[in-house]
């Protein structure tokens, strides 16, 4: 089990109750798919804001980061970096913005 940090935008954490950082427990190899999964787990009401219901695809503005990295198209099941696994650095959560 890894401790695993995760940030999440300000109208998500309202949502969820919860501080500027939330630790998970995640089984290796820690992906953005398992870390989610846990957080939607711990938090139920989470489920439906970060991925879609039917098809788990990420909804569209919502990015992901780690390490200073645009995780939002690679592949769900693929491993995040260590520093992520190992809580030494967070998975962010960001909020895009759109306009014109």
């Amino acid at each position: 089990m890894r401790g695993v940090r995760v940030v999440l935008p300000y109208h998500l954490r309202n949502l969820a109750g919860v501080g500027d950082e939330v630790r998970l427990e995640v089984t290796a190899p820690v992906t953005v798919r398992r870390v989610l999964d846990e957080l939607e787990a711990r938090y139920p009401v989470l489920r439906g804001t970060i991925r879609e219901y039917g098809t788990g695809q990420r909804r569209a503005f919502l990015r992901f980061f780690a390490c200073e990295e645009d995780w939002s198209h690679e592949p769900v099941d693929a491993e995040l970096p260590a520093a992520v696994g190992e809580g030494k650095e967070p998975l962010l959560v960001i909020g895009a913005i759109a306009g014109g």
